[in-house]
């Protein structure tokens, strides 16, 4: 995505309103800032995200529907509506909806690199790299 005048050189290259449909769900930017985006993000239930990690950001997610089975790290806790985890930078962590409804959470990403190569896939259920 491109950057605009206002975030040139800060790193974040979100743009808000951009949005994405992937195998597990989707998610859409709902705004930004020089050293942070706010995405909304829906998944499908029975489905989950790579286990990956991201070596220029760290991450907050709050659950505002839904439940969400969230690794970080080794540890793998399961949370609920107002609930939310702190995913340190570098950290392994993935999230999977274990239940019959869309989970939705709230990610608020912070750091000086902010935008999708940013993604390390340690695993994929989609033969995603």
């Amino acid at each position: 995505m491109a950057q605009d005048e206002g975030k040139a050189g800060s790193g974040n290259r979100y743009d808000v309103g951009a949005s994405d449909e992937r195998p597990w769900g989707s998610w859409r930017v709902i705004d930004v800032g020089p050293r942070f985006t706010v995405k909304r993000i829906s998944v499908h239930p029975g489905q989950r995200l790579s286990l990956q990690l991201h070596n220029g950001r760290h991450e907050h997610w709050t659950v505002v529907a839904g439940r969400a089975e969230v690794t970080v790290g080794e540890e793998i806790v399961e949370i609920g509506e107002n609930q939310a985890v702190e995913i340190p930078v570098r950290t392994k962590h993935r999230v999977r909806n274990p239940g019959l409804e869309e989970l939705v959470f709230i990610e608020v990403q912070w750091g000086e690199n902010l935008d999708e190569d940013d993604i390390v896939r340690l695993e994929d259920d989609y033969g995603r790299g």
